[in-house]
């Protein structure tokens, strides 16, 4: 074999190796440009629970500011409260949110002994016991490419009475 012989498969597999690159590239460069889903909490119902579990159902709202509906064949959430996790619960849901669009979904999560223990533990210990940080994360499973990320995050103030409600004597 010569020495030209033995180069040819190497330059094949470098040319190989750059035009996967510049697909990949060129591929990412032509996915469009979407916003974030606007995802909210609407409402949270008890369910019944298992042993020495809670079960609730979370319905959230699901809004997209996007020209192009989302579709989703499954969704997963988790809810912290102040840093710690306090529920988590997954759907095989499947349907799409509009263009400009809001649906409404409803999801099973589950609050464990364990979970609910640390809860109050630190709830106690707290140093500031009138405000909760809470944090809601998920995903929308849209396939390899379509999977959406959400997030929300806050705080709630436990001291101050609703508004229009008249102070505790």
């Amino acid at each position: 074999m010569t020495r030209d012989n033995r180069r040819t498969p190497d330059r094949r597999r470098r040319s190989l190796v750059w035009t996967i690159l510049l697909v990949a590239v060129a591929s990412c460069a032509g996915m469009p440009n979407r916003d974030p889903l606007n995802v909210s909490v609407a409402s949270i119902e008890p369910l019944p629970g298992e042993g020495m579990e809670l079960s609730f159902s979370v319905r959230l709202r699901i809004q997209n500011p996007n020209d192009m509906a989302v579709a989703y064949s499954g969704a997963a959430l988790w809810l912290d409260l102040n840093g710690r996790r306090l529920a988590s619960g997954v759907t095989d849901s499947a349907g799409t949110v509009p263009r400009y669009g809001e649906v409404i979904m409803t999801i099973p999560v589950t609050i464990s002994a364990f979970d609910m223990a640390r809860q109050v533990f630190a709830f106690v210990n707290d140093e500031n016991p009138d405000q909760v940080r809470y944090r809601v994360r998920g995903k929308l499973e849209g396939g390899l490419f379509g999977t959406r990320r959400f997030r929300d995050e806050g705080t709630l103030e436990l001291d101050s009475p609703p508004r229009g409600a008249a102070p505790l004597p």
